[in-house]
């Protein structure tokens, strides 16, 4: 019940702000609730990583809209899917948890919760600062907000986004060793630009002659697939990042 009413309140204060829309508030609350009821620990790990996704959001939010708004589909509201794919994983590992004890859950959780800071901190930071950045595939350069791009500020980002979640799950005094919660983020996230480069479906807009994520562009006009495979959108391609965090974190623990 106190994971219930906790839950709420940051979901709803969450709501207020715009960070959250309706839908990813409910979904946050359900998160947060089986979180907190796996401990106090995993309560506190996971506002971490959401407190600080959400200011890096914030941060610049204009300058990042204009950049990438004909390209991402989604702002920097998240909804349930964007909430249930960069925490699914860890509300999952929290649920396990809770039926049997084991130090298995802990690594799963803080490596899944490491791969979705550390790819909200590269794209966040490397979407603010850097200029064009290039494919992680092809080396070439592409426009800001591409899946698949990689920028040094963004790569640099991302490594202290893991180590952030390390250092946390350490201070929660969980079993599970710091490298490997770290090496797991930072490989999430690079499983995340590799899907992005290649698998995540892209759309194209005759019009305005680019590619994008959009079904319906900024132009207003309805978008084609031009590659990629169906349906496999940025929302699948970050759940994938987390499973691959768990996994690596799980596999050196």
């Amino acid at each position: 019940m106190i994971g219930v009413a906790l839950s709420a309140v940051a979901a709803l204060a969450a709501h207020r702000i715009r960070m959250l829309s309706t839908s990813g508030a409910i979904a946050a609350t359900v998160v947060g609730t089986i979180s907190i009821a796996a401990g106090w620990s995993w309560g506190a790990l996971l506002l971490s990583m959401f407190i600080s996704a959400s200011l890096l959001s914030k941060l610049g939010e204009r300058r990042k809209a204009e950049r990438v708004g004909q390209i991402v589909e989604k702002g920097a509201e998240r909804d349930w899917g964007q909430v249930l794919a960069n925490g699914g994983v860890y509300a999952g590992a929290a649920f396990g948890s809770l039926m049997a004890t084991s130090p298995r859950w802990f690594a799963i959780g803080a490596g899944a919760l490491a791969a979705s800071a550390a790819d909200t901190w590269a794209t966040e930071i490397g979407t603010l600062v850097s200029g064009r950045p290039i494919s992680i595939i092809s080396g070439r350069r592409v426009e800001p907000g591409t899946s698949g791009g990689i920028s040094l500020a963004g790569t640099a980002a991302g490594v202290v986004g893991a180590i952030f979640i390390g250092g946390a799950m350490v201070l929660a005094n969980w079993p599970v060793p710091f490298v490997a919660v770290a090496i797991g983020g930072i490989a999430g996230a690079l499983a995340d630009s590799l899907l992005g480069a290649t698998v995540q479906e892209r759309r194209w807009c005759e019009v305005c002659k680019t590619f994008t994520e959009r079904p319906i562009h900024s132009c207003g006009t309805p978008t084609t697939h031009a590659r990629g495979l169906v349906g496999f959108d940025n929302d699948a391609v970050n759940a994938v990042c987390s499973a691959v965090g768990a996994l690596v974190a799980l596999l050196l623990s």
